[in-house]
C-alpha cells in the first residue's frame, strides 16, 4: 500500500500482554484462554491502523533503550511507522499494558506507562528544535495525542504555541484518565473522540446516549467530539453539526484497541477527503469488523 500523508502520533508505545478467554469471567475467574504479547499503546494503536488504512504515521514517545525496547521500535518499522524521532532512555524501562478479556468484555487492565509520565516534554523535542517545527513555525499537520502524558505535560500542549496550528485529534488513555483531557477542551482546533462514560466524566454528569455526552462537550467548549458507545449510537457534534449513526451488529471477540481503530479511521476518511456523515460511517464500520476479529487492523 502506498504511503502518502504524515501523521504525528505522540503518546504511550509499550508492549500490550493480553489473556483472553471465550468464557464470561468476573472478578476471581480462573478459566482456560490465550494470552498474547502484541505491540500496544494508544499512540502505538492508532499509529498501526492509520498505517494499515494508508497513512504514514511517526512516533514521539518514549522508549527504553532495553531489549524490549529494541524489539518494539522494530516491530514498529516493520508495520510502516516512522521511528526517528522516537526518545530512546538508558534509564528507563521500556512500558508494559496487561489486560485480562472474556466473552462479556474487558475484565480488568492495569497500564504501566511510568517511563512516559518521567520523559515528560523530551518527547516533544522534535516539534521545537527545528526537526518537525519550532515556535516561529509549528507544526501545522495532523497529530494524534494520548491521554497517557501527565496533566502538567496536556496543560503544556494545550496552550503551547508548537501545537497553535496543528490538527489535533485526541483520545483519553482510558476512563481512569479522561479527565486529563480538561485542559484540551479549549484548543480551537482539537478533536476529542470519548466513549459515553469518558464523557461523563469530562462534564462531571451521567449520560444517556452518545448525542447527550456529545452536545453536553460542545457546551463546555469543545471544539469537535466524537462519542461512542459501544455497539450503541455514535455522534460526532461541533457548534454547527451533530450527527449520529448506529455500528454495524457484530459478534464481539476483542475489545482492546477497539477506540484507537475507530479514531484511525476516522482521521484516515476525513484526510482522503471524506464529509462527516461518511467519515463517521468509515470508522464504525472499522471498529466493529475490529472486535469482530475478522480483521488485524
Amino acid at each position: 500500500m502506498t504511503h502518502t500523508q504524515n501523521i504525528l502520533c505522540i503518546g504511550s508505545v509499550l508492549w500490550d500482554v493480553i489473556g483472553r478467554s471465550d468464557r464470561s469471567m468476573r472478578v476471581g475467574s480462573d478459566v482456560p484462554g490465550r494470552i498474547i504479547r502484541v505491540p500496544g499503546g494508544v499512540a502505538m494503536n492508532i499509529a498501526m491502523a492509520l498505517s494499515r488504512f494508508g497513512l504514514s504515521p511517526d512516533l514521539l514517545t518514549a522508549v527504553g533503550q532495553d531489549a524490549q525496547g529494541d524489539e518494539l521500535i522494530e516491530a514498529a518499522k516493520v508495520r510502516g511507522i516512522a521511528t526517528s524521532h522516537v526518545y530512546r532512555s538508558d534509564d528507563l524501562p521500556t512500558d508494559i499494558y496487561m489486560a485480562v478479556e472474556g466473552a462479556n468484555g474487558l475484565i480488568a487492565a492495569i497500564a504501566d506507562a511510568h517511563s512516559l509520565e518521567a520523559a515528560g516534554d523530551k518527547i516533544l523535542r522534535p516539534l521545537s528544535d527545528g526537526r518537525l517545527g519550532t515556535e516561529a513555525t509549528p507544526y501545522n499537520g495532523p497529530i494524534a495525542l494520548d491521554g497517557n502524558l501527565t496533566v502538567a505535560l496536556l496543560r503544556e500542549i494545550a496552550t503551547s504555541p508548537l501545537f497553535a496550528e496543528a490538527d489535533l485529534r485526541v483520545a483519553p488513555a482510558s476512563p481512569g484518565k479522561a479527565e486529563r483531557l480538561l485542559p484540551l477542551l479549549q484548543h480551537p482546533k482539537a478533536t476529542l473522540y470519548v466513549n459515553l462514560e469518558e464523557a461523563g466524566l469530562l462534564c462531571h454528569k451521567t449520560f444517556d446516549s452518545s448525542v447527550e455526552g456529545a452536545k453536553a462537550l460542545i457546551a463546555k467548549g469543545a471544539h469537535r467530539v466524537l462519542v461512542t458507545d459501544g455497539g450503541k449510537d455514535a455522534t460526532m457534534a461541533s457548534a454547527t453539526d451533530v450527527i449520529t449513526q448506529t455500528p454495524p451488529p457484530v459478534m464481539v471477540a476483542r475489545v482492546t484497541g477497539a477506540g484507537d481503530t475507530f479514531m484511525a479511521a476516522h482521521i484516515a476518511a476525513e484526510l482522503g477527503g471524506a464529509n462527516n456523515m461518511h467519515s463517521l460511517k468509515q470508522a464504525l464500520d472499522a471498529a466493529a469488523l475490529y472486535v469482530s476479529g475478522d480483521t488485524d487492523i
